[in-house]
């Protein structure tokens, strides 16, 4: 595991204990729904799950506290995280195990760990953690000055400052349109350039600056931070979050033993579009239209377990903000493809 251990032990103070008291104060997004939802799943005598992004641990900590005979591994691609969390949920002993790599490798996980490579749930809390967007230090987020930087595996990869200082005008809107929704993305892209060439953009204050000051004024006055799209977009091109989900989906629908439960929680629509389009291509029957009977072999796979995305209620988005844009979505496995029911 690679860790920060001197910078954040530089008082003196085993940062892995204090940081991880510190973390148990987040809370997690809805974890009384997803414990309900993946519950029928554990009736096994040892059942496994995977938590694909583990963060702090915190739905990992309600799960294993919940279920006393549920076995949990947590997937995270960030060291202080695997770090945090192991410590936090050092107390579960042999129930908890922590493995560094990203979501899209979740059937190695699965084979490693589960039953004949089959788990019997995954739970997947999608985008930036709270331990990142705490970390000033990371440049996750607009409202405090920090090298500009946004990488959830800080070893490895090019930073936002890099996207900025190396892409087209061209390539940098497209970013921020695709990823962020920015409706001014262009305009933006052509005022990093050309600031960049006068002085490189390297700190996040820089960033959310510029952003301010080229979006029209009217525009600055609703919708919140007005760097918040262009922040989102530059993070999810770093940490090429789509494509590593784009291939996750799939990969973890398959790693469910039948009986077995998913449930994902993403925070904005691409995102979403991912996990909906996956979870209904396993609900659907493959039997050609027009036929009397369901060929064997062509059911659905999937039973859906939401009516579309389920969305915190305005107490929960009050208690935890960040549940504010959640879009939880949730499926049980009935049977392995390519077998008849």
């Amino acid at each position: 595991m690679v860790s920060d251990n001197n910078a954040a032990t530089q008082h003196g103070v085993d940062s892995g204990a204090v940081r991880a008291a510190d973390n148990a104060l987040h809370v997690p997004v809805l974890l009384e729904e997803c414990i309900g939802l993946l519950a029928p799943a554990f009736t096994a005598e040892a059942p496994v799950m995977i938590d694909a992004t583990l963060g702090m641990g915190g739905h990992t900590f309600g799960f294993l506290t919940r279920f006393p005979h549920l076995t949990v591994v947590g997937i995270d691609r960030d060291a202080d995280a695997i770090e945090l969390a192991s410590e936090r949920l050092k107390e579960f002993g042999s129930r908890f195990h922590a493995v560094r790599t990203t979501y899209n490798h979740i059937d190695d996980v699965a084979q490693e760990f589960g039953h004949s490579g089959k788990v019997d749930g995954i739970l997947m809390d999608l985008g930036v953690s709270s331990l990142q967007l705490d970390e000033e230090s990371r440049g996750f987020s607009y409202s405090h000055d920090a090298p500009l930087d946004m990488r959830m595996d800080i070893t490895q990869g090019r930073t936002a400052a890099d996207i900025l200082a190396d892409s087209s005008v061209g390539e940098i809107a497209r970013i921020l349109s695709d990823y962020g929704d920015e409706r001014f993305a262009l305009k933006i892209a052509r005022r990093v350039v050309s600031t960049r060439d006068k002085q490189p953009i390297t700190r996040t204050s820089q960033l959310a600056d510029l952003v301010k000051e080229t979006i029209p004024a009217a525009t600055r006055r609703t919708g919140g931070n007005p760097a918040k799209r262009t922040f989102q977009a530059l993070r999810i091109a770093v940490n090429d979050e789509l494509s590593v989900l784009e291939r996750a989906m799939p990969r973890a629908v398959a790693a469910l033993a039948v009986g077995g439960r998913i449930v994902v929680e993403s925070y904005q629509s691409l995102e979403d579009k991912i996990v909906k389009r996956e979870l209904a291509k396993g609900a659907r029957s493959t039997t050609p239209a027009g036929l009397p009977v369901e060929l064997p072999g062509h059911e659905p796979y999937l039973r859906l377990l939401t009516r579309g995305a389920h969305k915190a209620s305005t107490a929960e988005a009050a208690v935890n903000p960040r549940s504010a844009s959640v879009r939880l979505r949730a499926a049980e496995r009935l049977r392995n493809e390519g077998s008849q029911s």
